[in-house]
């Protein structure tokens, strides 16, 4: 009975979120106006043999320099203004060329696991939410401007520009909350099991409203 409670409760807070202040992830080619979270790349890494590993942000000046730069377990996307490669490596990893703009990790992976990298744009005005939902693998964003709050079972992050790098394992469930005064603009990555989802919604758990704006 109980789990029957929570799956209704969790059901009504979904479609309550479905309004304008909702948002979930759709990809770029449904992209209709500017703010949102859009789907903006999908690369396979491959098997990644080490219980961890990290995400490299370079930006270069034009996308024939990046694409030119591009290894295995490397994506180029154009998105917030600059021109991206975005790469899954080891600790230490540098591209040839661009700009490094920051290495996030280290991310929690199962060792011997094939891995894809789902790469977003995500523009949230304060109060924006996205429904409690669980990836396959650990997700990472960069702030580039604005503050963002995650409530997963186990607490809080904010994430917000110039601050640490929010990164969460794969697993639990989270629901997330763009705060503060000013639009959140960030690039987000999930990087999962590639035989899974990246991102599957969760309708039980309820979140406790620790980001409330």
């Amino acid at each position: 009975m109980a789990r029957i409670y929570l799956a209704l409760v969790s059901a009504v807070l979904f479609l309550t979120c479905q309004g304008a202040s909702a948002q979930i992830c759709k990809p770029v080619a449904e992209r209709t106006g500017e703010v949102g979270c859009w789907i903006i790349a999908n690369q396979s890494v491959g098997q990644l043999n080490k219980p961890e590993t990290f995400w490299h942000l370079d930006v270069y000046a034009t996308r024939a320099e990046a694409e030119a730069a591009k290894t295995v377990g490397s994506a180029v996307v154009e998105s917030l203004g600059k021109m991206w490669l975005l790469t899954i490596a080891d600790k230490g990893w540098r591209s040839s060329g661009g700009e490094r703009i920051a290495e996030i990790g280290p991310l929690p992976i199962s060792a011997g696991q094939t891995y894809s990298a789902q790469y977003m744009e995500a523009i949230f005005t304060p109060g924006m939410v996205a429904p409690a939902h669980t990836h396959a693998g650990p997700e990472a964003w960069y702030t580039l401007a604005g503050e963002t709050c995650l409530e997963t079972p186990s607490g809080k992050q904010i994430g917000r520009a110039g601050g640490a790098p929010v990164i969460i394992p794969g697993g639990p469930p989270m629901h997330l909350t763009a705060t503060g005064t000013e639009q959140r603009r960030a690039l987000v990555l999930i990087l999962h099991d590639s035989s899974m989802h990246a991102t599957t919604p969760e309708h039980e758990w309820v979140p406790k409203g620790l980001c409330k704006t």
